[in-house]
């Protein structure tokens, strides 16, 4: 059976970072894999990965930041600028 967390984005930080309202406790259920789909806007990406990521420069990805949110960042990139993610925006998380 499918499983989906559906969040908003709250706010952009500084590196243009994309912070949501969906806590690392909202995710204790998902997996951290490739089989967990984020989407924001018309952009995709999947797995969950820590702050330590070794993911290479210009990647979409998706972070437990450090302040137990969900982030979606480009690596060494602003996600804000790159991909015209503004606050408000929906933000689904799924599995199955």
């Amino acid at each position: 059976m499918a499983q989906r967390i559906e969040g908003k984005v709250v706010s952009v930080d500084a590196a243009g970072d994309l912070m949501t309202d969906i806590t690392a406790e909202n995710l204790e259920l998902a997996p951290s894999d490739d089989t967990v789909t984020i989407c924001c806007d018309e952009h995709e990406t999947t797995g969950i990965y820590t702050t330590d990521h070794s993911q290479p420069e210009m990647t979409f990805i998706a972070v437990i930041g450090e302040s137990g949110h969900l982030q979606l960042t480009i690596v060494g990139e602003s996600a804000h600028l790159m991909l015209g993610i503004r606050v408000g925006e929906d933000v689904v998380v799924a599995w199955t």
